[in-house]
């Protein structure tokens, strides 16, 4: 089986659509959040424990394994899915955004960027089909144009060089691409200039690429940008093909997103923030080191079905958390997971019955976006 993308449902008063990829490891309902395994590895958990949380496919980082194992070493034994025990789809990145956040040691031009290992400062240089060639010996099912992210803030002249950049690199790894059982998908730059954004996706479908991406965004923009320029973004796009908001984001970034028409989500939150004891709940988020929880017999959310909630109370994590166990980390890391991959089934229901508007009145009406104090 190939790559295959099917619209099944649009809902009728918003842009949410409801739909199903096809990859040669597994079927993807969407809209879909992807845990975050960037080191080849969910942090703190099973390849088992993943799946058993709702997830259908994860994220890993090109960058990362490009520096340690190596794609080389990953490919000569068996593959990425293989190395990592996940017989699941997955997607990997271009390494784009990595080497955007370690600015100080990179230089980008025409051919690509040159830059130091964060790891031991050794010199490397990835071009667009040098990150084709990575993406495609570690063997994902959906792989990702390199592209430039650009920055925030900047000027528009900024904005649109970059943007034509991305373009020009995004035509290279389209024609670089060898394997034809992979996916790729094109990614959407333009800084917080919707023309910009507007023109950078119709150029991109110009080219042709199996999905869209919509990258540079969670990048220290205001809630207001980047639903802006999601919205810019949708109309271009076409509707027959899968629409991925790179690193995004907070529960109500993936509600409001999926209400302009996204499909794919993929952020560390969820996973961050279980490891630093900040737990997301269908009132808000909790912080389980607070005091209040000490002598709490009840589980972090009374309507979550998952592991964690099903068999440990509020007071038993903030003792794990506060006593440095590692135990506290995976049964955070287990909720979180769980609630995201949850409120993404609720977003499916709620597009396929056409009241994704009223199911966001009511995610607001008990959902605080400030952390409890």
């Amino acid at each position: 089986m190939g790559f295959r993308f099917e619209l099944l449902h649009r809902d009728l008063q918003t842009r949410g659509r409801v739909g199903r990829m096809e990859t040669p490891h597994g079927v993807i309902e969407t809209p879909a959040f992807m845990p975050v395994g960037t080191q080849a590895a969910v942090k703190t958990l099973t390849p088992e424990e993943v799946r058993a949380v709702g997830a259908d496919i994860v994220l890993a980082n090109t960058y990362h394994l490009y520096l340690r194992p190596g794609h080389a070493l990953i490919h000569k034994l068996g593959g990425l899915h293989r190395f990592m025990h996940w017989d699941g789809p997955i997607l990997t990145d271009s390494g784009g955004f990595q080497v955007f956040s370690h600015s100080a040691l990179r230089k980008i031009h025409e051919e690509g960027v040159r830059f130091q290992s964060h790891i031991d400062g050794s010199p490397h240089e990835i071009s667009p089909e040098v990150a084709i060639e990575i993406q495609e010996a570690l063997g994902a099912d959906i792989i990702m144009a390199f592209d430039e992210c650009t920055p925030y803030p900047v000027t528009r002249d900024y904005a649109r060089q970059s943007m034509e950049l991305t373009l020009r690199w995004a035509a290279r790894c389209k024609r670089h691409k060898a394997r034809n059982d992979q996916a790729l998908f094109g990614i959407i730059q333009g800084g917080m200039h919707a023309e910009l954004r507007e023109e950078c996706a119709a150029r991109l479908v110009e080219i042709g690429f199996d999905g869209y991406a919509i990258g540079g965004l969670s990048v220290g923009e205001t809630k207001r940008m980047l639903y802006d320029m999601v919205q810019a973004c949708e109309p271009q796009m076409p509707a027959d093909k899968p629409r991925y908001l790179m690193g995004v984001g907070k529960p109500e970034d993936l509600v409001e997103a999926v209400l302009r028409g996204v499909d794919l989500f993929d952020c560390v939150m969820p996973t961050r923030n279980a490891r630093n004891g900040f737990l997301f709940t269908t009132h808000g988020r909790l912080v389980i080191k607070n005091a209040i929880h000490a002598d709490a017999d009840r589980p972090i959310d009374e309507s979550c079905g998952c592991y964690t909630c099903r068999y440990y109370s509020r007071a038993y994590l903030r003792h794990l958390f506060m006593a440095g166990e590692i135990l506290a980390m995976r049964l955070n890391t287990i909720h979180n997971l769980f609630f995201y991959l949850k409120l993404m089934q609720e977003i499916r229901a709620a597009i396929q019955e056409n009241r994704l508007a009223r199911f966001r009145s009511e995610f607001y009406e008990r959902y605080q976006t400030r952390t409890e104090e």
